[in-house]
């Protein structure tokens, strides 16, 4: 088991590898850039317009290096040149790509992940203000589908093609079809003062006198404030579960072992709960770690705006826009990180939920 979890540690460190080269290597061919921005920002253009960052290298490197920045950055005509080779420097583009790759890999090792360009501020301090946020609607997003869609799923599976099974899928692909920001929209006008009832607050995850409440006063506070998101997050996320856990336990239902049980005089809760549950949950169980990476990493972004809560999904999307790329780097690193070891969590769970199953005698 032990050597099985350092080998899968092991494996992590040229996975993110990996994503870090493709990821730099993409960004230097985007278009715009922190520089171009500036300079376009300072001739009063769209700094999405501008021209790309190269890395260096060609005609641009060798205009560059002669101190002509036009041919390199579309905004820089009329502007002094040591003004530009000076917002270089304060950037880091002065040094060749490879460079500043192994230098962010370095960093990044020890988790120094810089200042941002545009915020000025560390980006670790950055990250961990926005994290309780995701955290918060991915974690219960999470926990809320699996609560609802692994009973339903079981419901339906044993009362297979009745009224009621026929009822909810409609209800469940209804409810797939809806648009979370558009539940989301929805919930406003219902129950946050939009037309009809004041029930929920509008924005933020806790009210602006927090710090003064008890410990239950928090707590409820909390739970307040992100009902209305989780809700508008759940509705489509529970879908797939519930029919990936109906047709897990339809497959073992249909088993020779468990009519064996049933031959042998167990009853219909014996067989469901103990003989198919573990065998049927296994599937759903694998899909866990990417339901919850996917709520946590980018499924949250338009709720987040909605609902004005400032987490990783919305700074990452504003740090993208930016071109503040110390930030964009952090989170796809930390978000990388993240999902290896969840995938890895979501191994050890298979061996809890059956111990017959041994990933340390798995061939590479």
């Amino acid at each position: 088991m032990l050597a099985y979890v350092a080998r899968r540690v092991l494996l992590m460190i040229p996975t993110l590898f990996g994503i870090l080269l493709i990821s730099f290597v993409i960004v230097q061919f985007a278009p715009g850039g922190p520089v171009e921005r500036i300079l376009a920002q300072l001739q009063g253009l769209d700094a999405g317009a501008t021209a790309n960052f190269s890395g260096g290298g060609g005609a641009a490197e060798s205009a560059a290096a002669a101190g002509d920045f036009s041919a390199k950055y579309r905004g820089a005509q009329g502007l002094d040149p040591k003004f530009i080779a000076e917002l270089e420097k304060q950037f880091g583009f002065d040094k060749p790509a490879y460079e500043r790759f192994f230098m962010m890999l370095k960093n990044y090792a020890l988790f120094d992940f810089g200042r941002s360009y545009f915020r000025d501020a560390p980006v670790i301090d950055l990250i961990k203000e926005k994290l309780p946020v995701s955290i918060s609607l991915g974690l219960w997003m999470t926990l809320m589908s699996y609560a609802i869609s692994i009973p339903l799923g079981v419901r339906k599976a044993v009362s297979d093609g009745s009224r009621f099974d026929v009822w909810t899928s409609a209800l469940v692909i209804v409810g797939y079809a809806i648009p979370g920001f558009l539940f989301a929209i929805l919930l406003i006008v219902l129950f946050a003062g939009g037309s009809f009832w004041q029930i929920f607050p509008l924005r933020g995850l806790t009210s602006e006198n927090f710090d003064q409440l008890s410990l239950v006063g928090k707590v409820r506070d909390y739970f307040w404030h992100i009902t209305l998101p989780v809700a508008a997050l759940t509705l489509g996320a529970f879908a797939t579960q519930t029919f990936l856990t109906k047709n897990s336990f339809l497959d073992e239902i249909r088993k020779q072992y468990v009519l064996t049980a049933r031959m042998k005089g167990l009853t219909e809760r014996r067989v469901l709960y103990g003989h198919v549950f573990r065998n049927a949950m296994m599937i759903v169980v694998a899909g866990f770690p990417g339901a919850f990476v996917a709520a946590f990493l980018s499924g949250s972004l338009l709720i987040e705006t909605i609902f004005s809560l400032d987490g990783l999904g919305l700074l990452s999307f504003e740090s993208i826009v930016n071109r503040d790329y110390p930030v964009v780097f952090a989170n796809l690193y930390i978000m990388a990180l993240i999902g290896l070891f969840v995938n890895l969590a979501s191994d050890l769970t298979y061996m809890w939920i059956d111990p017959r199953i041994d990933f340390s005698t798995r061939e590479a």
